[in-house]
């Protein structure tokens, strides 16, 4: 794709370009206020070589545009010493953050313009060359295919979540010759004013253009997706730079704008917006007000959404499944223990997560437990005897209330890319990112084709957990329906525990046929091999608590020892 640049090309006039630019910028000036209103996302990256002119091109652009809808992310640089430091102690762990978290955090809401100034590119090349070694010798040649296929994957699903979810995303490189960046390096390095924006790795790095051309010239056309294509610009022009930034913008603006909106989707996402504002309560009876006919009738109306939200769910994953995943069928609701073992086992478990934690932040291993379940399954009492054993400043409870408007302005997986843990710290989660494959399609806050891509987007992420060097265990905390109405009955006539009991989770218990459907299809798309799904059977609480004491532990130890 580089070579198609001719360098060789006159340059545009002032005369020739200041008209033509005016008019695409009065374009851009409306459509950004348009797509403001009508919700559409805009992400812009600008990747290229040292000294293209990227920081230019976006101040340009930005003196048009309304502040107020506009953000900008210069991407950190890489710390070559941190990096060598995780490396050569041996950590398990690439770092203290997964790769991506950065741009995910920086992600402006779904009707403002985010702009990055190097991106997920340029951050992956400099991990996957070895920059911590200090060389971009040879770089086109020592990554392998394996290693540039495997980060393409990463960039594909970040990319593809961002456009599935109402943004547009726009990939600009900035390409100039070797003499070219030689030039504007050594001149920026022995100007006082601009010498801090060039440091000596960079004025070395020339030296090797051409072995970062061929790994640019290998990526681009991996990366030229057809939801998010490269735009290659000539960076020695900056008036044709600027053109053709510009008429791309107001292309993809303008096609946007004017597209249909999917209904399903408006439809769902103004429940979801209800449902996080408090106003989505329902004025009926539960189940403890019916006749046994009108129960009936209930129950027959659920198991049939619950049958047509099934046949929505996609008929397999294009991630491997392990082949024994859980199932509710075959739970065994009669697993105990007598209080004397559980005070025993409990006490034994518990140290000896203690000491491991303490070895596992030595050893920078993140470790993430998830848990899902049924309503007063007893998550908070198992999450409480795990955080028992903890350091207090090694953990963080992340809990999943309804989303916020802000949330709700993202995609769904941003609330919890924002929300993890560092390398050797513990993130607990009481429910999760699941939401948008069990509540949020059960209550149709989710459209069907919103949450049937979802499975593999959730895959997509705990992929990038572990790869990151995660130790992540999913719990499903099951209970039968009627130790369910015991627990729900005893926190009613308890004063000192009615809080824990409103009428939703009453009513909750009407889309039973629901959940059910929507846990097996769960378990069915996303017990991974990386990351499956463990059953805990806490018809006994005390149960429970001491097997997911254990897995952890069992989990701690296979990789620390």
């Amino acid at each position: 794709m580089l070579d198609k640049i001719d360098f060789n090309v006159a340059p545009i006039t002032k005369e020739e370009y200041k008209p033509i630019h005016d008019d695409l910028i009065k374009k851009l000036v409306v459509l950004q206020q348009e797509a403001h209103n009508k919700g559409i996302g805009l992400v812009v990256l600008f990747e290229g070589w040292n000294g293209a002119g990227k920081g230019g091109r976006i101040s340009d652009l930005l003196y048009y545009l309304d502040a107020r809808a506009t953000n900008v992310c210069v991407t950190e640089s890489f710390d070559p010493k941190e990096a060598k430091r995780f490396r050569k102690k041996g950590y398990d762990s690439t770092g203290f953050y997964p790769l991506m978290q950065e741009f995910w955090k920086e992600l402006g809401p779904r009707g403002n313009m985010t702009f990055y100034d190097r991106g997920w590119y340029a951050k992956g090349m400099e991990h996957l060359s070895g920059h911590a070694h200090g060389s971009m010798r040879n770089l086109g040649k020592a990554i392998s295919d394996e290693q540039l296929m495997r980060y393409a994957e990463t960039t594909k699903a970040f990319e593809r979540q961002l456009v599935n979810d109402g943004y547009i995303v726009v990939k600009f490189f900035l390409h100039i010759g070797k003499k070219t960046q030689r030039r504007r390096l050594r001149a920026l390095a022995s100007n006082e004013a601009t010498a801090w924006r060039v440091d000596d790795s960079e004025l070395e790095a020339t030296k090797h253009y051409d072995d970062v051309y061929q790994f640019f010239d290998r990526m681009l056309p991996l990366t030229n997706y057809d939801f998010a294509p490269w735009v290659v610009l000539n960076g020695e022009d900056k008036r044709r730079a600027n053109l053709g930034i510009v008429r791309t913008l107001v292309n993809a603006l303008d096609e946007a704008v004017h597209s249909a909106p999917d209904p399903e989707a408006a439809a769902a996402a103004a429940k979801a917006a209800a449902n996080s504002a408090g106003g989505n309560a329902q004025a009926q009876a539960d189940e403890r007000e019916r006749t046994p006919e009108q129960q009936a009738e209930v129950r027959a109306a659920n198991e049939a959404q619950a049958q047509a939200q099934s046949a929505l769910a996609p008929a397999s994953s294009r991630f491997t499944i392990v082949s024994d995943h859980p199932t509710l069928k075959g739970v065994d609701y009669h697993l105990r223990l007598d209080p004397e073992q559980y005070r025993t086992q409990l006490k034994q478990e518990q140290k000896r997560l203690y000491n491991l934690e303490l070895e596992m932040y030595q050893k920078r291993v993140p470790l993430i437990l998830m848990y899902e379940g049924q309503d007063a399954a007893g998550k908070g009492g198992s999450i409480k005897r795990v955080a028992q054993a903890l350091d207090a400043r090694a953990y963080t409870i992340f809990p999943s209330p309804a989303p916020t408007k802000p949330e709700l302005m993202h995609p769904f997986l941003w609330r919890y890319w924002t929300r993890l843990p560092k390398a050797g710290h513990v993130g607990i989660y009481d429910r999760s990112w699941y939401g948008r494959v069990l509540v949020e399609r059960v209550e149709g806050f989710a459209s069907p084709a919103e949450w049937a891509r979802a499975y593999d987007e959730i895959n997509e992420f705990e992929r990038d957990l572990t790869k990151w060097g995660a130790i992540l265990l999913k719990f499903w905390v099951e209970i039968d329906r009627e130790e369910q109405m015991r627990r729900f009955q005893a926190r009613a006539d308890d004063p000192n525990k009615q809080w824990k009991i409103t009428e939703e989770d009453w009513r909750n218990r009407d889309k039973y046929p629901q959940y059910c459907e929507a846990v097996e299809d769960m378990f069915r798309l996303t017990s991974t091999e990386f990351a499956p799904w463990i059953i805990l059977e806490s018809n006994d609480k005390r149960y429970a608590r001491v097997k997911a004491l254990r897995i952890i532990n069992d989990a701690l130890e296979a990789r620390l020892h």
